[in-house]
């Protein structure tokens, strides 16, 4: 199951773990990403601080942890194709994996309709 924030990332919750990174709406917004700085495995990210940046032809843009956890994989593909988080940006573009350090968190995350209102509501 995908959930959303209103930062406009994503965490696909996988049990004790959840995959994270940023919505089809957002890539769209960005336009052709170019750059994708993201933590090493091991660090640690909070919900809702920094855990990387992504930089397109248009701007850079922060990336926020949907949720708070230690990072057990990271897409190091993306380095050499930051474009897939634009070709696919919930499938080959996931960012970070981590392993959840509070599962009550995911309680706080939009589902899809709720994010899609949300983005209506934005434009």
């Amino acid at each position: 199951m995908i959930k959303y924030t209103k930062t406009h990332e994503w965490a696909r919750i996988e049990g004790a773990e959840a995959v994270l990174g940023i919505s089809d709406h957002a890539q769209q917004e960005l336009g052709d990403i170019v750059f994708i700085e993201l933590p090493q495995v091991g660090d640690k990210v909070k919900k809702e601080e920094r855990f990387g940046t992504v930089e397109s032809t248009k701007a850079a843009s922060e990336l926020f942890s949907p949720l708070s956890g230690e990072v057990v994989a990271v897409n190091e593909d993306l380095g050499d194709n930051p474009q897939w988080v634009n070709e696919s940006p919930e499938e080959k573009g996931w960012m970070i994996k981590i392993r959840l350090t509070d599962p009550a968190e995911t309680e706080s995350l939009l589902d899809d309709s709720a994010y899609k209102s949300f983005i209506s509501e934005e434009i």
